[in-house]
């Protein structure tokens, strides 16, 4: 009785029997059949094992862990050059913010099939409410997003996931690029809806300079990574490092804004509703993957601080620089931004301001002065969690959590003015 009052809460583990022992005081019974069992293999070994347990909570759930263990897992974890395992356990965590952003993106979940639309199809089979140059601006958007999004996706699977090695991190990119193939299925439904030639809009991102250039700028830098990398050198940790910039600051976080800002304001307008709604949850989904990316270059530098090099901030806000300037050509080129209302200089200016501001948010100097934000209407485009169905006058809901999740920090209104 003695032996087992002072196990309390420990692993008993006799021969090859394993007893967990309750952790509030064991009554006699229970010691009855303890000692039955000691002496039914007295004859044997008994080993008793002193094991200290430790509970995690995620959310409301506990779970109770071998202290031991859970130690040698935790610092077992890192972005890179952790622990590989084909064991995919993510407790204990260390980087709870990567599963509450996980959290946050499967609440978010949407079906492109949910959003109705008829009045989509209706405008762009008349002829009076739409004009040729709104017809260019849909098919620009289609076209140029359905390569774009596949070359995300693309990224995020075969280059940061496979080379970051926590679990809960894995998981977390496993789900953007989920959220790209539901953005690539939205192109599909809308495709289907309208009626347009695929390899129309295919041939529109192939053929036009711009679009090429902007491809090129990014996936010449994902290629390159396609390959056995030794992160223990300094200079590989840094081209991942400059991946997740560029396509998590660069790509989604600047370049996609120039079409999303075109293809919104028609929707301000009333034209295209069905695909302006796409595009809002698109854009709250590329909210949430901006994040990711720079919360995982932010721990990638602090675990690795030998990466944040001044050479290498320079060379990562010349990266920014290069990105802006490829956008402006784009939007110089194939986006006739007076047709919808809007002054192409405060358009290049709307690009400066978000530029800026994700190189803020990576601890880097903005290349501009103050740049301010000369579009604050799009603010009303991300109040999203509640939206009317045009048609049958019911609220449809696209947030499975009882409260609304709002925009990461990096994102709030107020650091993009849109208040």
């Amino acid at each position: 009785y003695e032996i087992l009052s002072g196990l309390v809460g420990s692993e008993m583990c006799i021969r090859d029997r394993n007893l967990i022992l309750p952790t509030a005081e064991p009554d006699s019974s229970f010691i009855s059949d303890s000692l039955t069992s000691c002496r039914k293999y007295r004859k044997t070994s008994l080993f008793v094992k002193m094991s200290e347990t430790t509970t995690v909570q995620i959310g409301d759930r506990s779970f109770v862990l071998d202290r031991e263990k859970a130690e040698e897992a935790f610092a077992a974890k890192s972005v890179i050059n952790g622990k590989d395992t084909m064991f995919f356990n993510i407790l204990p965590l260390k980087y709870q913010w990567a599963y509450d952003l996980y959290k946050t993106m499967k609440n978010n979940h949407w079906e492109p099939e949910d959003i109705p639309m008829q009045k989509d199809v209706e405008q762009w089979r008349g002829t009076d409410e739409i004009s040729d140059v709104e017809r260019w601006i849909i098919k620009m958007g289609i076209g140029y997003f359905s390569a774009a999004e596949g070359i995300v996706g693309d990224n995020i699977m075969h280059v940061v996931r496979e080379l970051v090695t926590a679990p809960e991190l894995k998981m977390v990119l496993g789900r953007h690029a989920h959220e790209e193939n539901i953005h690539a299925d939205s192109l599909v439904y809308m495709i289907s809806s309208l009626g347009l030639n695929p390899h129309e809009c295919e041939a529109m991102f192939e053929d036009i300079p711009t679009i090429t250039a902007k491809n090129n700028f990014l996936v010449s830098n994902s290629r390159a990574m396609r390959r056995d990398v030794d992160l223990s050198i300094t200079d590989n940790k840094q081209a991942l490092a400059k991946n997740m910039f560029m396509f998590g600051q660069v790509m989604e976080g600047t370049q996609f804004y120039g079409l999303f800002g075109m293809i919104l304001s028609l929707y301000r307008q009333n034209k295209f509703p069905g695909i302006g709604q796409m595009f809002r949850y698109t854009l709250r989904d590329e909210s949430n993957h901006i994040e990711l990316l720079r919360q995982l270059l932010n721990e990638l530098v602090v675990e690795n601080p030998e990466i944040w090099t001044e050479d290498f901030r320079s060379d990562l806000r010349e990266t920014m620089r290069q990105g802006i300037a490829l956008e402006k050509q784009f939007i110089r080129d194939c986006l006739p931004v007076d047709a919808v209302g809007l002054n192409a200089a405060d358009f290049e200016q709307y690009i400066d301001y978000i530029g800026d501001r994700r190189l803020m948010n990576c601890r880097l100097d903005p290349l501009g002065d103050n740049v301010s934000n000369p579009f604050p209407w799009l603010a009303e485009m991300m109040d999203i969690k509640k939206e009317q169905n045009f048609f049958e006058g019911r609220v449809t809901e696209y947030q499975k959590s009882v409260s609304y999740t709002h925009l990461r920090a990096h994102e709030t209104r107020e650091e993009l003015g849109w208040t």
